[in-house]
């Protein structure tokens, strides 16, 4: 059956719903990272090694977070997205409360995997949402902005997190941030509604197709520059990911500086940078890439190859304030990708597989950089302790931050191959 392409939404609505959803990104990220700025009193309290944080939050989260978010993407392409999006709200929020509750290391790890099978199922779905919301135009400054609250969320998460920690204990902080989250499964639910797939396109387009989990798959990681891009996505995450969740306890072990002072002054300023890069990671690439898609690719290669130099400047850099000074604005470039990655990925794609499509687009961006920089970075950071002492962490998001490389060159040649891919989409799809 074919569909038209008008959305019957007022301007009024659609803020209103973008804004909804960056909310729910934004909780996403609160109870994703609040463990980040916890994670030296936790360490701490159970007597853990850098490894063991880095599988608490990075690996064993990313491993559940990524496979169950593709049958989930799947089901969600062929049903009510809204609604998969209110109880993975739910879901996450529970657990995140349940994480206070935790009397060992191992019951920690299971609770936290809750938290990644909750999350599993919030972004895809609401990335086909935004989709079919906003026409291509104005497509990719919709994706940006709900991207931000990821940083609203790390923001929240370090200011918040590093209050509650110093006041009431890392285990009552963790009940703070998740019950709240209930409320706004409930808002989701019962405010947000389901748009007709593809109705934002420029043209009519076909119901969404049925087809399977493999087929789909076969699809969408057939296209040879949706490859290069979730690669090179997945490189930029590893730093990201790696030096995010070390962050913190680089400035405690490195600069002496207490959870609190951490959290309003480089927690903070991360989760301002990151808005902001993401915001402007869109409002460039859509007008650079206004006349020619492919430009898309070139905003976050250009933006990592600076952020790079500046992340290796304020890594060596002597003082916390030099320090900050560099890392803030690496970070706001490091926000560049997210908003033209998924959009150059709905662009290749008909409507109905764009939830899948983004899903797989997160498996390998947060198998490589939630799964494997936190792990990596902690486990230098281990194996250079003896010789450097609590400088070991340094060097260790040193050395991860040369992964930033192979995301450079990666988006550089899925800018040469998507005119090719592009050609082959229909007119629907762009």
């Amino acid at each position: 059956m074919t569909e038209t392409a008008s959305p019957p939404y007022s301007k009024w609505y659609l803020r209103y719903a973008l804004g909804l959803l960056v909310v729910v990104y934004a909780f996403n990220f609160v109870d994703r990272q609040i463990i980040v700025i916890l994670q030296e009193s936790i360490k701490k309290d159970m007597g853990l090694s850098d490894s063991q944080l880095g599988l608490l939050s990075g690996f064993t989260f990313a491993i559940f977070y990524v496979s169950i978010g593709i049958p989930i993407a799947r089901l969600a392409d062929r049903g009510v997205r809204r609604n998969v999006i209110a109880w993975s709200v739910g879901v996450w929020s529970v657990m995140t409360a349940v994480c206070g509750l935790a009397g060992s290391y191992v019951q920690l790890l299971a609770a936290r995997i809750g938290v990644g099978v909750g999350e599993a199922g919030g972004s895809p779905p609401a990335h086909a949402i935004i989709s079919d919301y906003f026409p291509p135009a104005t497509r990719t400054r919709a994706l940006s902005i709900y991207s931000s609250g990821i940083y609203l969320g790390v923001f929240t998460a370090n200011v918040l997190g590093g209050w509650l920690n110093q006041h009431i204990g890392w285990r009552m902080a963790f009940v703070s941030v998740g019950l709240p989250g209930l409320v706004v499964a409930l808002l989701v639910r019962y405010t947000i509604r389901e748009p007709r797939r593809g109705q934002s396109d420029p043209v009519p387009v076909e119901a969404p197709p049925a087809a399977g989990l493999g087929e789909a798959f076969r699809t969408v990681w057939g296209i040879p520059s949706f490859r290069l891009v979730a690669l090179a996505a997945g490189f930029n995450a590893f730093v990201n990911y790696g030096a995010g969740n070390f962050g913190i306890s680089f400035f405690a072990r490195s600069h002496h500086l207490t959870p609190a002072q951490i959290g309003a002054t480089y927690g903070a300023a991360y989760g301002i940078a990151g808005m902001v890069g993401t915001l402007l990671g869109g409002v460039i690439a859509t007008k650079v890439g206004r006349n020619d898609l492919r430009r898309y690719a070139l905003v976050p290669a250009f933006a990592l190859a600076v952020g790079l130099v500046l992340r290796l400047i304020a890594y060596n850099a002597v003082g916390s304030t030099r320090a900050m000074f560099f890392l803030i604005p690496a970070e706001c470039l490091a926000a560049f990708f997210l908003g033209p990655s998924i959009a150059i990925g709905h662009a290749l794609v008909p409507p109905g597989l764009r939830a899948f499509t983004s899903s797989i687009l997160f498996f390998v961006l947060n198998l490589i950089g939630l799964g494997g920089g936190p792990l990596f970075t902690g486990l230098v950071s281990d194996y250079l302790s003896p010789r450097f002492g609590t400088e070991s962490l340094r060097w260790a998001l040193l050395t991860t931050s040369m992964a930033w490389i192979p995301a450079v060159a990666l988006f550089l040649l899925a800018y040469r191959s998507l005119g090719r891919d592009l050609a082959r989409a229909t007119p629907s799809r762009v």
